[in-house]
């Protein structure tokens, strides 16, 4: 399986961090002048939560709640689970597949460097990571 490690793809892609106390539209906004999707909320030094559209469609939009009042601790996803930057993709996907979430933070020395993303996977490794687990499936069931 191809694997780039994670530092690789994320070295040059721009980045949020927020603090949680962040609102939502300024996060909104951040992510729109970066061209991304997520931000990830630290605390301390520490990895705290992240926010995706998805959370903002969710959480907020249908929830009603205002973006220039709602904070990103009030609505982010936490108990986000990361990787060290010399993970391969691989493990990435493992995590996503078997979490059901789309964004997977890199981390360096447990501080957020970068973001991975199921899109990341379009190309040679998803072909591989989906042949690999249906072979795992397989001999699972045969050892059943």
């Amino acid at each position: 399986m191809p694997n780039r490690t994670l530092h690789t793809i994320v070295r040059n892609r721009p980045l949020v961090i927020a603090n949680p106390h962040m609102t939502v539209l300024e996060a909104a906004k951040a992510m729109k002048a970066k061209g991304i999707g997520s931000v990830l909320v630290e605390r301390d030094g520490e990895l705290a939560g992240i926010f995706t559209e998805r959370d903002l469609m969710n959480k907020v939009v249908a929830a009603g709640l205002d973006v220039s009042t709602t904070i990103l601790d009030q609505v982010m996803t936490r108990d986000v689970m990361g990787l060290e930057s010399d993970k391969p993709l691989s493990h990435a996907l493992h995590l996503m597949h078997q979490h059901g979430f789309r964004h997977v933070p890199v981390l360096e020395k447990g501080r957020p460097i970068g973001m991975v993303s199921s899109r990341d996977a379009l190309g040679l490794e998803w072909e591989q990571f989906v042949r690999e687990v249906k072979i795992a499936n397989d001999i699972a069931e045969i050892l059943a």
